[in-house]
């Protein structure tokens, strides 16, 4: 493909709406520009890596035996609510009515209407097991919009959707797909890792994320410096390595002044005290009931692992008017001691502590010398906090070290939940009708592809992995004004094309510094230089994109060699 008969807009400045490099470099490169926010064409260049993600997809969903189908982007909301997610999603969701004054939305996800097909079509153990995937345009009305293709209100997806006979078949469905993504992000070029995760509005009983590690990542996750355990924050379980000491004698509680002092860090210097001593409580409504919720003052609630350990369908914090119809206080003053209304929930963490600190529900006042066992009535202990940096391996007893991450997959474990909300039954060998069990397997391919940027680039621009880089050789004409170099460049370039090589052959007259910036910035893996005294000497330049120094060949030899490297490069990303 010659440059100057394709589209590539490539910018000099950083867009100033661009916060991460891979938003910047998508952006710069010319692969795609934004319409709206959250919204994004995709350029020429652009395109061509999407495809080649979503062509590695298909390949590796192939090769593990799913089905690819098609199912549309608009839903009767009618399916939505016979699941119950019409308004838990609805937060998200792009919902309108027809001309007909039918409800529709615009699909975030597609479990109900692929167990819709499955209820229609399937009703025979003999028609299962079966996986059905698609590459799909997904919409969800994102609050904040940003990151580029990261968090974006239109956006490309994979997914797929197993059913099973039974629990057994389902987990080698999930180990099928599971080992099928480990494939695909490492074809891509791709380094991730792997992550217990929280099952969320999915549902289910099982489910892992795979995640690029970047500090321009929005999840939290933590992973053991000692074994292969690793978590999301709203999954994670840490050990605290904090132990209470015991002292010399247990002291009557003593409500003392703090008038100013309202947050723990301003409650613990003022009483020169351990963070860790101190109890924070906050007031929160799970299912219009109000909980006392109470943990060490160092650790921060995972409302996930609350509502689950209350059995909640959701859980929020109480607003202040609330707290103080409870507690006689305003947050920041809130205890345990004495509060009665509420049932109180306390991280496991807090056991054992037996000289703390807690708010005296009173403005202005704290309790000292707390001994939990003695002084609260908790209802329940159970893992309310987030792990932090530094806790203990649930699995090994290592350090837990806390990181960022960009969710790129998600493989999940669903049980019945939509197969029984619509009726997605089959019969037996006896003839006995059962249910199918479900499992559902997300890519984000457009986020794929940022991810890949993001993970790999330098100052200079981007660094494809050969497998999905928009072109695999980026050959450059210096003197397409003289008859000789032009000759050499077009033959070179038909050579290599002839081979199966995919050149974006830059053919503009441009001065050799412009070029070289454009193709640094583009980020092809291969780099050929036809023209200049090279040509004179009868050589022509590689340049393998990333790695430091520059290889002369004879320029008859030069694409036989260049598409060597492009054939040790892939061989690299498939083994």
């Amino acid at each position: 493909m010659r440059w100057s008969q394709t589209f590539i807009p490539t910018l000099k400045e950083v867009p100033q709406d661009a916060e991460i490099p891979s938003h910047q470099l998508l952006l710069r490169a010319g692969l795609m520009r934004k319409l709206h926010s959250g919204l994004f064409t995709f350029l020429p260049l652009g395109l061509r890596a999407l495809r080649k993600v979503s062509q590695i997809i298909r390949e590796e969903m192939d090769r593990a035996g799913a089905i690819e189908i098609l199912m549309p982007a608009l839903h009767p909301q009618e399916l939505w609510e016979r699941t119950g997610r019409l308004t838990t999603m609805k937060d998200v969701m792009f919902t309108f009515k027809d001309r007909a004054d039918r409800p529709l939305l615009l699909g975030p996800t597609h479990e109900e209407v692929v167990t819709d097909l499955a209820a229609r079509e399937i009703s025979s153990y003999r028609q299962l097991p079966v996986n059905f995937y698609q590459i799909q345009t997904k919409f969800r009305d994102e609050i904040r919009p940003r990151f580029g293709l990261m968090r974006a209100k239109e956006f490309v997806m994979k997914d797929a959707y197993s059913f099973d006979t039974d629990w057994d078949g389902a987990s080698r469905s999930y180990q099928a797909m599971y080992d099928a993504y480990v494939r695909i992000f490492k074809r891509c070029g791709l380094v991730t890792k792997p992550v217990e995760a929280d099952t969320g509005a999915m549902g289910g009983n099982q489910s892992h994320e795979f995640m690029v590690i970047t500090d321009a990542g929005e999840d939290g996750l933590v992973e053991c410096d000692s074994c292969s355990y690793a978590a999301n924050l709203e999954r994670a379980e840490g050990v605290s390595t904090h132990v209470y000491a015991a002292p010399a004698a247990l002291l009557p509680v003593e409500k003392i002044a703090t008038p100013t002092q309202r947050t723990i860090q301003e409650v613990a210097d003022f009483l020169k005290a351990d963070p860790k001593n101190l109890l924070k409580t906050l007031v929160y409504e799970a299912d219009g009931v109000l909980v006392a919720v109470v943990l060490p003052g160092d650790r921060e609630v995972n409302e996930i692992k609350l509502r689950k350990a209350l059995g909640a369908n959701a859980v929020a914090l109480a607003a202040d008017h609330q707290v103080r119809a409870l507690t006689g206080a305003t947050p920041g003053f809130v205890g345990p001691v004495g509060l009665t209304g509420a049932k109180i929930v306390c991280d496991r963490t807090a056991k054992g502590l037996q000289d703390g600190v807690t708010g005296a529900n009173e403005d202005g006042h704290h309790i000292i010398h707390v001994s939990l066992e003695r002084d609260v009535k908790v209802d329940l202990f159970a893992d309310i906090a987030m792990a932090k940096e530094g806790d203990r391996c649930p699995s090994c007893g290592g350090t837990l070290r806390v990181k960022r991450g960009v969710e790129v997959g998600h493989v999940f474990k669903l049980g019945t939940k939509y197969s029984e909300a619509l009726g997605a039954t089959f019969l037996d060998e006896a003839g006995q009708t059962q249910t199918a069990i479900m499992g559902c397997y997300g890519i984000g391919v457009s986020r794929t592809l940022q991810a890949v940027v993001e993970q790999s680039h330098d100052k200079d621009g981007i660094r494809w992995p050969v497998s999905i880089a928009p072109f695999q050789v980026h050959a450059v004409l210096l003197t397409p004004q003289d008859a000789a170099s032009r000759e050499a460049g077009d033959r070179a370039v038909a050579a290599l094309e002839a081979l199966g090589v995919e050149v974006l052959y830059d053919d503009r007259d441009e001065r050799p510094g412009f070029k070289f910036k454009d193709a640094d910035l583009l980020g092809m893996p291969i780099r050929l230089t036809i023209g200049g005294k090279s040509l004179a000497r009868g050589v022509a330049e590689i340049k393998i994109r990333g790695v430091d120094g520059i290889q002369e060949v004879p320029v008859a030899e030069a694409p036989a060699r260049v598409a060597e490297l492009v054939r040790e490069q892939l061989a690299a990303l498939n083994a």
